[in-house]
């Protein structure tokens, strides 16, 4: 079976052809700039790279140049779009209805268009591509939907209830969701297999990118997640703000002349690793300014390994331990000196780390052997969880 994996955005379409007998990655690419002109970029497993400007006025057009570049020309990888078996499709918010991944539906499109509010900027486009793949491959092809929040729907109330009238949760369904949910599922079953087993463990799991977030996964199920009600809330990330005092929010509003769609563009767009270094907000550049000096750069690191550290902290104390910690994500797979930072002074809870091994890249254990508390670096693999999820589903029909 060969299954098309889709993560499209308001202007983009990432994708990625998996043949699942041995889970290899035949083809990927990014269509963008959707809307505007277009640019596909199609990279092979045997190395082949095209690249080439085409017209994407919609998604659809994508989907067209998508089925046109794994089939025909230099990119060619298939013979056939019939040797798609099915169509994976990332979403963002699937809210309280959906807690598992599901079968697409015209139903699902229209709840996944309904939840708009709760995902703005993913939700629209995401549907809209479902739509335009049913256009493209027809509605013989089966597509499934995998949602960023279905994971953490294990959490207990007392863990996504905030603090604001209940009759808000009522109305609204306003609550905790958390995000990043493929990327912390597949590293907390990677440490399942591991380990010989999720079952009896306490794992806290850090996925640390542009943007982050950690979960609490005891006996393999989310009890707490950083992130709350959209992707803003936790700690600091490349542009993101994290958790603030609420009423920052209405004071810079107030200062300032704000109107709420501005107040969140700042905290979202303008916030976070850029906003208080001033210099960029990839971690890479602010090691190197740091390195060079720059005492905003160096605060603002600080800032995120000391965020970090609370949350491990706290989701100790929440689960009544912790078994092991794990880090995923651009910045926690790749950045040694972050990591090293985030778990400084913290043998108390039974973590040491062993320098040399997190100097290293790749999946490995970097705690030492006497370290009561397991730490590992799990590369994150989403597109994969994404295939194998469609697979199961379809395989049923």
């Amino acid at each position: 079976m060969k299954v098309l994996v889709i993560n499209a955005g308001s202007s983009s379409l990432k994708y990625q052809l998996i043949d699942m007998e041995n889970e290899a990655v035949l083809a990927k690419g990014n269509c963008e700039r959707i809307g505007v002109d277009g640019l596909i970029t199609h990279k092979t497993s045997d190395g082949r790279t095209v690249s080439h400007n085409t017209p994407f006025p919609t998604h659809k057009e994508a989907f067209m140049e998508v089925v046109s570049i794994l089939t025909e020309g230099e990119g060619k990888v298939i013979d056939s779009v019939k040797e798609i078996s099915a169509v994976g499709h990332r979403v963002l918010h699937g809210s309280e209805v959906y807690k598992t991944s599901t079968l697409v539906t015209d139903k699902v499109i229209e709840d996944i268009f309904s939840f708009s509010e709760l995902g703005p900027l993913h939700n629209p486009p995401q549907a809209t591509a479902m739509k335009a793949c049913q256009e493209v491959f027809g509605k013989e092809t089966p597509m499934v939907a995998i949602f960023d929040t279905s994971f953490h729907q294990t959490m207990p109330a007392k863990a996504y209830m905030f603090g604001v009238p209940y009759e808000y949760y009522e109305k609204y369904s306003i609550r905790r969701y958390g995000f990043h949910g493929t990327s912390h599922r597949f590293v907390s079953a990677r440490f399942g297999q591991l380990n010989g087993t999720n079952e009896g463990t306490r794992v806290i799991t850090c996925h640390l990118g542009n943007g982050s977030s950690i979960a609490a996964i005891k006996d393999g199920k989310v009890v707490d997640t950083s992130m709350g009600f959209t992707p803003l809330d936790g700690f600091i990330m490349g542009t993101r703000s994290g958790g603030i005092d609420p009423s920052v929010v209405t004071y810079i509003m107030n200062k300032e002349g704000l109107t709420p769609d501005q107040m969140s563009d700042l905290m979202n767009k303008k916030s976070g690793f850029l906003g208080l270094s001033g210099v960029s907000s990839d971690c890479r550049d602010l090691w190197a300014a740091a390195n060079e000096g720059n005492e905003r750069a160096k605060l603002t690191l600080e800032i995120a390994a000391y965020q970090i550290k609370k949350f491990i902290g706290s989701y100790a104390a929440a689960m009544g331990g912790v078994d092991a910690v794990v880090f995923t994500g651009g910045i926690g797979e790749n950045d040694g000196g972050m990591r090293k930072m985030v778990l400084e002074n913290m043998e108390f809870l039974g973590i040491k780390l062993d320098e040399e091994k997190n100097a290293q890249r790749g999946e490995i254990k970097i705690s030492t052997e006497d370290s009561k508390v397991a730490v590992w670096v799990i590369p994150t693999n989403e597109e994969l969880l994404i295939a194998r999820d469609t697979m199961e589903i379809v395989s049923k029909l």
